[in-house]
């Protein structure tokens, strides 16, 4: 029985990352983000007295960290689209309708 292309052997570099891997990856993301978030809260609190515009600017930066790192948290890679097992398309049976010899069209 002869095996098809497709159920050959799959190229180590073309092979998706794990889920596993992907999510440590992403998990990992997140807590730098949000570590990065604390530190603004911290410097908004300490830079108070000092400056209110840059404790304004670590404000925001606290306000807008945590929606960023939700974001790319949930971010996984797009899947690739593969055919439906059977609905390969047949390469040289196109069908198509030709004029008749003389060139008349029948409408109806």
């Amino acid at each position: 029985m002869r095996r098809s292309h497709a159920d050959g052997p799959q190229l180590i570099t073309s092979a998706p990352e794990s889920s596993d891997d992907e999510y440590d990856r992403r998990r990992k993301k997140y807590a730098i983000m949000m570590s990065i978030r604390g530190a603004c809260v911290i410097l908004a609190a300490v830079t108070y007295r000092l400056s209110v515009l840059l404790a304004l600017v670590f404000v925001v930066g606290g306000m807008v960290l945590p929606w960023c790192a939700v974001l790319i948290a949930n971010d996984r890679p797009a899947k690739k689209r593969s055919p439906a097992p059977g609905m390969r398309p047949a390469y040289g049976s196109e069908r198509a309708l030709t004029a008749g010899d003389d060139g008349r069209t029948i409408d109806g």
